[in-house]
């Protein structure tokens, strides 16, 4: 079954002006469990989303308990549908900025008006308000400029083992280098298949470790020199890879690593404190996810790059719930606060108990 034959709730209203509890932004398995949480927490709840899932590629996903072999698209759309039994509303748009703001108007499920919160505005024109913030918006993966691996990029051409190795287990393996960490990832797909070919590329064989050479010669893994200059498909199947002398090796299946390109500009932009890693720049978070800006928080590739489906639903969860916890005890903070300044400001009108009566 596709997103398309699938009935799906009609994303809401673009909203103008309208403050919510939280805004998540991002669409996805983090986006999504997180709303969830909130939506069953009776949390007022915006889902902000553009509709572009980093496993788009992909036909089936893996590895997600009782979820496995899903189709992406049906794995979303559910996920939209539960949300919405919930009264979580979303839109499909795209944030294209978020401040710090106090909301112009009071939240609809307190009364009060939220100070510290954050202004989100959408590529529509609309700006929303938000208590919180939950930032899903996930990774993109770019991929080596090598004719015909974009193409095939989720069929036959893969990154990952856990999720695609079972597929394609025992096939004739390449794997194409962009960096001496490839190594790492044709000794890892060793375990799928014993026929692996490590496509250096661009890379020079003498960046390659001595335990590197070590490693490769144990696990019976062949190593090409040579640019790659492209791929052979027949019938809609790869057949093979062809370097740029003109030689071609067999091969069914070819794993890639892709530079991962974060999508934290927002995070970044509200001065959330980043770190650098060897995929690119993320968040520091703590564990539940919040990251250095109260009321700030990442989920999913958002906040790391080594984030699964079920890895990214599952921080989503984790942020949701303690965001709920977060609101509650300010909430109740706020009116102990209250109850505590009315006490004073009646016992500064009261009159002192020996005043005396005036007839």
């Amino acid at each position: 079954m596709t997103e398309n034959n699938r009935t799906a709730p009609a994303p809401a209203r673009t909203p103008d002006g309208e403050t919510y509890e939280v805004v998540v932004i991002g669409g996805g398995a983090a986006g999504l469990s997180a709303a969830l949480v909130l939506g069953r927490a009776r949390r007022r709840t915006l889902v902000v989303d553009a509709g572009e899932p980093r496993n788009a590629p992909a036909a089936h996903m893996q590895g997600y308990l009782t979820r496995d072999g899903m189709s992406p698209a049906d794995f979303l759309a559910a996920g939209r549908e539960e949300i919405a039994r919930y009264g979580v509303e979303l839109v499909r748009d795209r944030a294209t900025t978020a401040t710090r703001a106090t909301a112009p108007g009071p939240d609809h499920s307190t009364g009060a008006r939220p100070a510290g919160g954050f202004a989100v505005t959408l590529a529509g024109g609309s700006t929303v308000y938000a208590r919180h913030l939950v930032v899903a918006t996930g990774l993109k993966d770019e991929l080596p400029p090598v004719p015909g691996v974009a193409e095939r990029f989720g069929r036959d051409v893969l990154h990952c083992p856990y999720c695609h190795g079972w597929e394609v287990r025992d096939q004739a393996f390449g794997v194409l280098a962009t960096s001496p960490l490839s190594v790492h990832q044709a000794l890892m797909v060793t375990q799928w298949s014993k026929d692996v070919t490590l496509f250096l590329h661009q890379v020079a064989e003498a960046e390659l470790s001595d335990d590197d050479l070590r490693r490769l010669a144990a696990a019976d893994v062949r190593v090409v020199p040579g640019e790659v200059a492209g791929l052979e498909v027949e019938d809609d199947r790869l057949t093979g890879v062809r370097l740029a002398d003109g030689s071609t090796h067999a091969r069914e299946a070819l794993f890639v690593a892709p530079r991962a390109v974060p999508a934290t500009d927002l995070l970044s932009g509200l001065g959330a404190e980043m770190t650098e890693t060897p995929f690119g720049t993320y968040p520091v978070v703590d564990p539940r996810g919040l990251t250095s800006v109260p009321g700030l928080w990442a989920a999913g590739n958002a906040s790391g790059f080594a984030e699964q489906v079920i890895n990214a639903a599952s921080r989503g969860y984790r942020a949701g719930a303690t965001i709920n916890g977060e609101l509650l005890m300010a909430d109740l903070d706020a009116r102990v606060a209250g109850a505590a300044q009315v006490s004073g400001v009646a016992r500064d009108a009261a009159p002192p108990a020996d005043a005396p009566v005036r007839g």
